[in-house]
């Protein structure tokens, strides 16, 4: 390794002034650099320089010091984002384009329940021909659900903003709508929640953390919008645990509807919570590693991560420039197709962004779909493990035979977190340094407040290498799951949650039963980049032949 390479005095530089910045005042600090210091860094960084080498490098590290201080003269707010775009796309890879239209199946005429509890239950597929039949209006649905956020949002803590008067003037207007014969498909007059790091115009959106609760914006995010041309109606801005990570944000901790005594997990926690105990049909939700797996795992609810760049991201909190994604969270695949049609394609806010094909057909045979399932870690000891096995069996049964394989190995996974936390790091900067960070309700070794220190300590040369790395790691992926359609996978198993987050590959997770406390478990299946049609067909043909996604929380039945 060359040491006298100019980027290494970069990293070393920016470890220094790392160090003299990350004081408990975090202060402005003009001091000159020494040769001390950069032995120091040395350490931190793995190298080691001739005190020559740093007799030669210090007034540039100290120039390099000064323009540091100059750079953070300049505020920029957490939408603005970096010059590069992440682009998750193989050597080769071209996009799906459009050819059709999505073929819904839905039912030809669907009962209307007698309680609205009931009713509340229902998933949008169904209630999207109640509303289209005249059944029920959006109007009166809409107001179910608002009662029952106002009834039970404090219950589970997972409400930040119940957007009622929005709400009640979209369900009029989609009721007039429809009366006239202008009906815009199967979200038209539906009620949803999102995640509380979705901007929407005359709303806070507190990013769950305590200097951000009062925080409004101006805009409204492209996936809100997208759902008001849809037709949908906005009833609730849902937690999230604090800058998207885990349950707890600053007002408590989000609650498991299945046992009040646990948290929703996160960090979509309160999209996961609202839907599962039939607060709202659908809620939007985000995932960067893990947001909309977990949570869905835990409140027992159908999750989608689309491929990164499928759903636009303008109006959203950022955290993770290259690996923040936004999916939704409903009671089935059919539902998650229904939301992610509606939300997804190009946006010319949002750079990473494409048009390409989404056309689910339910009524499609999906027997004939390449399956596999990842053979070393359904045979590992995990807290789901009954009951994945029970799923591969009933797969079997239904007359699918999926392929043993192994998820490639090799690559240092585990070691590329760096990207998250260095980008996690550069959102909050400014949180850092103002020493904001003190405010937020968890302040332990693997809470946000201590992440964003420590990141100050990875170089940008680790930064760049990891995602060099990344590239292999994008291309190692696409090539195993290019031979199928889906891979069946227990949602925690290995390092495929972490490696497919960083690689942009969509995955659905639905439930599967529940463990020996009762409990909710899931399982996962993988797809290819921008293929999330066999995805939702094969999990919704799934589904059809199980019970899971039709299990309710009894306490709010």
């Amino acid at each position: 390794m060359r040491k006298n390479s100019i980027l290494i005095i970069v990293i070393v530089a920016g470890i220094i002034l790392s160090i003299q910045t990350c004081g408990s005042q975090k202060e402005k600090n003009t001091s000159p650099v020494t040769k001390e210091d950069l032995a120091h860094a040395e350490n931190v960084t793995g190298l080691q320089f001739t005190d020559q080498e740093r007799d030669t490098m210090l007034p540039d590290v100290q120039s390099l010091k000064e323009n540091y201080i100059a750079l953070r003269e300049h505020r920029l707010a957490n939408a603005t984002r970096p010059a590069l775009v992440f682009n998750p796309l193989p050597y080769g890879f071209s996009v799906p384009k459009k050819s059709g239209e999505p073929q819904w199946d839905l039912a030809g005429e669907v009962a209307l329940p007698d309680d609205n509890a009931a009713i509340a239950f229902l998933p949008v597929h169904k209630l999207a021909v109640l509303i289209q039949s005249g059944k029920i209006t959006s109007e009166k649905l809409t107001r179910i659900y608002l009662e029952r956020l106002k009834k039970y949002g404090d219950t589970l803590q997972c409400v930040v903003s119940i957007t009622e008067e929005r709400a009640l003037q979209q369900a009029r207007r989609a009721d007039r709508q429809i009366a006239a014969g202008n009906y815009r498909g199967p979200l038209h007059g539906i009620p949803y929640g999102v995640k509380d790091l979705l901007s929407a115009e005359g709303y806070k959106t507190t990013w769950g953390a305590a200097p951000y609760k009062e925080q409004q914006f101006e805009n409204t995010a492209t996936v809100v919008k997208r759902l008001d041309s849809a037709g949908a109606v906005l009833v609730a801005k849902l937690t999230l645990g604090a800058l998207a990570m885990g349950d707890v944000w600053y007002d408590g901790v989000t609650k498991n509807p299945w046992n009040l005594k646990q948290g929703s997990s996160g960090s979509s926690a309160g999209p996961a919570s609202a839907t599962a105990a039939g607060l709202v049909p659908f809620a939007i939700g985000s995932e960067t590693y893990g947001s909309i797996v977990s949570p869905s795992t835990r409140c027992g609810v159908s999750g989608l991560r689309p491929t990164f760049g499928r759903v636009s991201r303008h109006g959203a909190m950022a955290l993770s420039w290259s690996m923040d994604k936004i999916g939704p969270l409903s009671r089935s695949a059919k539902d998650n197709a229904i939301i992610l049609e509606a939300i997804g394609g190009k946006d010319p806010n949002d750079p990473t962004t494409l048009d390409a094909a989404f056309q689910p057909d339910f009524s499609r045979d999906v027997k004939s779909l390449k399956v596999a399932y990842l053979q070393p870690f359904f045979e590992q000891d995990y807290r789901s493990k009954t009951n994945d096995s029970i799923m591969l069996k009933k797969i079997r049964a239904l007359g699918i035979t999926p392929q043993a394989v192994t998820f490639p190995e090799g690559m240092p996974v585990e070691s590329m977190l760096i990207i998250l936390d260095a980008e996690a790091a550069a959102a909050f900067d400014e949180l850092t340094r103002s020493n904001d960070d003190d405010l937020m309700a968890a302040q332990h070794r693997y809470a946000w407040p201590n992440i964003f220190r420590y990141s100050r300590f990875i170089p940008a040369v680790e930064y760049i290498q990891a995602n060099r790395l990344r590239t292999q790691l994008i291309e190692q992926i696409h090539e195993f799951m290019s031979a199928y359609d889906v891979v069946i996978t227990p949602s925690y198993g290995g390092n495929q949650l972490l490696a497919t987050n960083l690689t942009g590959h969509p995955c659905a997770v639905i439930p599967n039963g529940f463990d020996e406390k009762g409990h909710p478990t899931s399982i996962s299946f993988l797809g290819n980049l921008y293929d999330e049609a066999r995805l939702v067909e094969f999990t919704h043909f799934i589904q059809e032949n199980t019970k899971w996604d039709n299990m309710h929380p009894p306490t709010f039945r």
